[in-house]
């Protein structure tokens, strides 16, 4: 579920607008946390004003921070499923020690590859909030099951894709500046978890038929044609060719 848990004001209502499930983060995660709700925030204002500017209203989701374990709309999760969105509760649901596991388990390093991963499942509320996530699961229901994955990892690369829209955007906000480097880190951790590398690193072989996110290349590629573009209608993955 890392990345992609579809089945993506912190402490006392500070340091963010959005509301966000109660949670003691320790010494060593209080500085993470602050990070995470700075990114949120920024997600709420870009968001915000792409809707506006369309004539929609974006609603912000809820961001609950969570240690061990967590009861969510979309069922029972543990750290170990990384972050995700519910679409049952509009929740972003983040245990902080996958921080860790980006750099020890994926080798993905920087404060902007956390940032990727938090953008991703943002994405996910987006597609939520247009309708995309209910039509592929309305429509998974009648596919084979190679054919549902098919349509889960146009599903995947599109929220990379709104992940890198997103980092465009934030180039653009006062007092945001973007390194080169930062980008790197992102397009860095959007290849670290694509299907062909984890299932090669952790079954020996690769199975294309059940690849439910994309490639390691997909998944960069996707990104950075939304932080190239900043543009949604050159993220219609479902009838593009991957």
């Amino acid at each position: 579920m890392l990345l992609g848990g579809d089945p993506s004001s912190l402490l006392n209502n500070t340091g963010g607008t959005s509301g966000t499930e109660q949670y003691q983060p320790t010494d060593e995660e209080e500085d993470l946390a602050k990070f995470v709700s700075v990114v949120l925030e920024d997600t709420e204002t870009i968001w915000g004003r792409i809707f506006e500017q369309s004539g929609s209203t974006y609603r912000q989701p809820t961001l609950v921070l969570f240690s061990g374990q967590v009861q969510s709309a979309c069922g029972y999760a543990t750290a170990s499923s990384g972050p995700f969105y519910c679409p049952g509760d509009e929740k972003v649901y983040i245990d902080l020690s996958f921080c860790d596991q980006l750099q020890t388990k994926f080798g993905a390093y920087g404060d902007f590859a956390i940032a990727y991963v938090i953008s991703h499942e943002i994405g996910h509320h987006v597609q939520n909030l247009l309708g995309i996530l209910n039509e592929v699961n309305s429509q998974r229901s009648q596919l084979s099951e190679t054919s549902s994955n098919q349509l889960l990892v146009r599903l995947e690369l599109q929220a990379d894709f709104l992940a890198g829209m997103w980092s465009h955007y934030e180039e653009l906000l006062e007092d945001k500046p973007i390194e080169t480097g930062d980008i790197e880190e992102a397009m860095n951790a959007a290849a670290s978890v694509g299907d062909d590398i984890l299932q090669k690193k952790y079954q020996g072989r690769v199975y294309p038929d059940s690849f439910t996110h994309g490639t390691s290349a997909q998944r960069k590629e996707w990104f950075r044609r939304g932080y190239t573009s900043g543009d949604f209608d050159q993220g219609d993955t479902f009838n593009a060719s991957i």
